[in-house]
């Protein structure tokens, strides 16, 4: 009886050893593990100049610091989120090759969005006397399938992807926000959607075009979609609750201290504003304008309360109109308890810091998997993708 006492204690030492040996590891690696870094791109308007110019800026930063001239901004964040033409930028980024590589550097991706710009956003004409009211969703849907498609003639899914990818729309079935999200396709093909599909629905302006009907790849999950922009124009909040939830794709994020966060806005209403202000009168357009920058103006106030005790750890870039470059811009902060305040620093030079903190933060190495669809062949295009 002594000596079966003794092989327990023996046995329950034995066990208590090994996983006390499992639990350090475990979080040796998660204390050792980079920051989980997040990159948001803002809806609101057809060119993204704000977005675009800070993407092209960071990559160039990455590139000069990593000492690499082939990365790609993707490389260095583990979610990419994006609302309207911010989403349409994301999931370009976001897009793998059958190696799972990103298709698109920043800048080649910001140089299609910009040369075929006036494809993307064609007028159309509408009504018995042929008067142009609406863009042309048939000039956009042509560009899309071409930006996604794959050389075996199929489209490139959200399964597709190097990278995390959420891109919100309004689901008018629902009456509710519905997000497309890379961690639901990967669960199940009826959150799986051609991502041509899923750019058209975050960038259904109601004012431009009509609501977008789209299916998932097997047709069990339907949506009739209008921009995303109308309930989530700033989709940074969605990331960083996506990730601090998901524990399966991000399992040692504990808090806001463990991200890495760079929201890109997508310029101001400043003209619109002085207008309400100087007599009270704005158009209706004006008005949807300044809905959508409120929009984003507070989902930043909430972000910079969560992150007060972490201000590098959440950078907000946006253009606030003193300087026709938006690199050479004065930053602007969002104070933790409301107003803003002028830097010190231009916005080049906090994508400077940020780029720095990028590669400091870890590894250039993910911490999560390539693209799950390996198979998937997309077809280079001219312009170098």
């Amino acid at each position: 009886m002594d000596r079966r006492r003794e092989n327990d204690m023996e046995l329950s030492k034995a066990t208590l050893e090994i996983f006390t040996d499992l639990e350090q590891k475990w979080l040796s690696h998660c204390e050792s593990s980079r920051k989980t870094r997040v990159l948001s791109i803002d809806g609101g308007g057809t060119t993204c100049i704000v977005a675009a110019a800070a993407l092209i800026y960071l990559e160039d930063q990455i590139r000069l610091r990593a000492g690499d001239p082939h990365a790609n901004v993707v490389d260095f964040f583990d979610i990419v989120t994006g609302t309207g033409i911010g989403g349409v930028l994301a999931s370009m980024l976001c897009a793998a090759d059958s190696s799972g590589r990103p298709l698109f550097t920043a800048r080649a991706a910001v140089d299609l969005i910009t040369q075929r710009n006036s494809e993307l956003f064609k007028a159309g004409i509408t009504g018995f006397l042929r008067v142009r009211r609406r863009l042309s969703g048939k000039s956009m849907d042509k560009v899309l399938k071409q930006v996604f498609s794959r050389q075996d003639g199929r489209f490139l899914t959200l399964k597709d992807t190097c990278k995390p990818l959420l891109v919100p729309c309004y689901d008018l079935k629902s009456s509710a926000p519905f997000v497309f999200s890379r961690a639901d396709a990967i669960e199940s093909p009826s959150f799986d959607f051609e991502l041509w599909k899923v750019c058209r629905a975050t960038s259904a302006t109601p004012s431009h075009f009509k609501p977008f009907n789209l299916s998932s790849v097997d047709g069990k999950t339907t949506c009739t979609a209008v921009d995303g922009g109308l309930v989530m124009n700033n989709p940074t909040a969605a990331a960083v609750t996506h990730v601090l939830h998901n524990k399966r794709d991000f399992p040692c994020v504990n808090g806001v201290d463990d991200l890495l966060v760079l929201s890109l806005g997508n310029g101001t209403m400043t003209t619109e504003l002085e207008a309400l202000q100087s007599n009270g009168k704005c158009s209706k357009s004006s008005i949807v304008s300044i809905v959508l920058g409120g929009v984003s103006e507070t989902v930043d106030q909430i972000l910079g309360n969560a992150f007060c005790w972490n201000r590098t750890g959440y950078v907000r870039i946006q253009a606030n109109g003193m300087e026709d470059d938006v690199l050479k811009e004065t930053a602007v902060e969002t104070l933790p308890f409301g107003g803003k305040r002028l830097l010190t620093e231009t916005n080049g030079q906090r994508i400077e810091a940020f780029a720095q903190r990028l590669i400091a933060s870890s590894s250039r190495s993910s911490s999560l998997p390539p693209s799950p669809c390996k198979e998937a062949v997309a077809s280079p295009l001219a312009n170098g993708r």
